[in-house]
């Protein structure tokens, strides 16, 4: 039997293990959720609404204790803990303002004679499997438009933090969610299929790897569950030759160094116009020496470790494949022997397609910088990627910026600025970055049934 395990990054130790859950305890919980389900749908929106709104405010209330655990298990810097939890909050809450909205009727217009609404409601017991790098703010834009509704949720969370995951079913049950509308599971990997096919389980959703996607996505298929699959993303940062260069660089730095680059809609492909490449290069690569590794449990800290030894050294392997094939790294890079999970901010400049840093999802403090010609090329090499997840236009002609950013084929795209998720902003990609939208009203009726209800004008009798 496999477990689930604390393990603190920044120093290596080993601090808590959980065992996985059997299958007789896998299917107490399905079971539960489904009776569950039934009795939560009948609860009056007002009430689920009220439920919800004292999870935000107990995410607020609890936020020093919850930040805390996000930095132990996966060494996030302790601001953006706090920011990650003051952000769940503000979801939770979004879900509880609007929910009598999004559950109102909504009148078609229609041909014939009578009327014709559509109608959202429930359609049963959900399972998420959610990652390691935002352990609250991912299942938050799952299990709160999905609660709200009067779904009910199992949750399989990352291996590496296990505490943290805990601690989203205290809070949830807390506020007030009964037992079997939210449950944290330590579910093994080779228990998902099993869940995603049993019968009274009514869809799924997925923010992971491509390899994952592929798998809940064919057992959704087979099982013809409904699935929602947010994956990888490359995303491009292009900018144009009439760019505020400094504040251009500025921007890649933060978004290329947040959470430590961990984040799938993080900038990772540089794309520059060659007139002003040199200048954005130098000023990029200064703005990415300010970041300094360091402690994640103090205030000053702005990039601590990644979030477990393995993924630095897997990050390592792509710096050095580039190399290999003829990059050149212009700072940064591991030193020999260094054996943590911190690294350096690194830039990667004359990566070619050979590489597979060229094309493929770099998750961690490393940016790679392509020149191109004109408008034409970088939109050609934003658009040279199996992704399509979030993308930033950087030019001075705002006009410009969105006729490049209408052509790169994203799911998200910003104007001199990254894209940040909020809870009325609709969240998600095309391509190999996904299927399905979170959050805002497409979250809400991700899983939702659709029902029309048509009523024909009544015949004449006579």
């Amino acid at each position: 039997m496999g477990v689930y395990t604390t393990t603190n990054p920044t120093t290596g130790e080993a601090v808590v293990t959980f065992p996985e859950i059997t299958d007789g305890e896998l299917d107490s919980l399905i079971e539960q959720a489904e009776n569950t389900q039934g009795r939560w749908a009948k609860t009056p929106a007002l009430d689920r609404a009220e439920i919800l709104r004292r999870a935000a405010q107990i995410h607020r209330e609890r936020a020093e204790e919850l930040a805390g655990l996000l930095t132990l298990e996966m060494g996030k810097p302790i601001t953006q803990a706090r920011g990650e939890v003051k952000l769940v909050a503000s979801i939770y809450e979004y879900y509880a303002d609007h929910l009598e909205e999004f559950l109102a009727d909504s009148v078609l217009p229609i041909a014939g004679e009578g009327t014709a609404i559509l109608r959202s409601e429930p359609i049963g017991a959900l399972l998420g499997v959610m990652p390691w790098n935002f352990p609250y703010y991912q299942v938050a834009r799952f299990a709160a438009p999905n609660l709200a509704l009067g779904n009910t949720v199992i949750v399989k969370h990352a291996r590496n933090c296990p505490q943290s995951a805990m601690a989203i079913e205290s809070v949830l049950r807390e506020a007030g969610v009964p037992e079997g509308g939210y449950a944290n599971a330590f579910i093994s990997s080779s228990q998902v299929e099993g869940v995603i096919g049993d019968e009274r389980i009514a869809g799924v959703s997925l923010t992971g790897s491509e390899r994952a996607g592929e798998a809940i996505g064919a057992a959704a298929g087979r099982y013809l569950k409904r699935a929602v699959l947010e994956l990888g993303g490359a995303d491009p940062f292009v900018v144009l030759d009439d760019a505020d260069v400094e504040k251009a660089a500025t921007v890649a730095a933060a978004g290329r160094m947040y959470n430590g680059g961990q984040a799938c809609t993080a900038s990772k492909r540089f794309i520059v116009a060659e007139t002003i490449y040199e200048d954005f290069l130098t000023r990029f690569a200064d703005a990415l020496k300010t970041y300094v590794p360091g402690d994640p449990t103090q205030d000053e800290c702005a990039l601590g470790p990644l979030s477990s030894v393995e993924g630095a050294r897997e990050l390592d392997e792509y710096v050095r494949d580039a190399v290999a094939h003829g990059a050149r790294v212009v700072i940064g890079g591991r030193e020999d022997g260094d054996e943590s999970a911190f690294y350096p901010p690194t830039l990667l400049v004359d990566v070619p397609q050979a590489a597979r840093a060229y094309s493929e999802e770099l998750f961690g403090p490393v940016a790679v910088v392509h020149p191109v010609a004109d408008d034409e090329e970088a939109i050609q090499m934003a658009n040279d990627s199996v992704f399509g997840l979030a993308g930033t236009v950087f030019s001075n002609d705002r006009a410009r910026a969105r006729s490049v950013a209408d052509r790169i084929d994203t799911g998200m795209v910003g104007i001199n600025s990254l894209i940040r998720s909020a809870p009325d902003l609709p969240f998600g990609g095309v391509k190999r970055s996904g299927v399905g939208t979170e959050l805002a009203h497409e979250g809400f009726i991700a899983f939702a049934n659709r029902k029309l209800v048509r009523d024909p004008a009544a015949q004449d009798s006579d």
